[in-house]
């Protein structure tokens, strides 16, 4: 049984930044690719970033490359989208997820958390 549990969502003016967490309860979480999507409210789930198990290999969308950094800590099991230069464009649900195999496939995500909410004033 694998479960996800973000964290970390809130209100922020534009420029600024947030930091969400997400942690897997799973026996075994290295081995899992790690990806954080958004959905915003009459759109479809986008797939933002992603991390390899090891962490040495990332995607990110264009329209957060330079802006969001994805990293995790097999130790703690838990992954981190730091995102800064905040706009309003970001605001979403944002959903943390874990698959396997390539990392910019959305299909390949089949284990997700509940969601925590981003919203970006202007």
């Amino acid at each position: 049984q694998v479960q996800l549990v973000e964290s970390g969502g809130g209100l922020v003016q534009a420029g600024g930044s947030l930091r969400l967490s997400c942690v897997i309860s799973t026996r075994i979480f290295s081995p899992y690719v790690m990806g954080w999507f958004r959905q915003a409210p009459g759109k479809e789930r986008d797939l933002v970033t992603a991390i390899n198990w090891s962490g040495d290999s990332t995607y990110y969308a264009d329209s957060v490359k330079g802006r969001f950094t994805i990293s995790r800590d097999n130790a703690k099991s838990t992954v981190y989208l730091q995102m800064n230069s905040l706009k309003p464009e970001d605001t979403a649900v944002y959903y943390c997820a874990a698959g396997s195999g390539r990392l910019g496939v959305p299909a390949n995500y089949d284990h997700w958390g509940q969601g925590t909410q981003v919203t970006v004033s202007s």
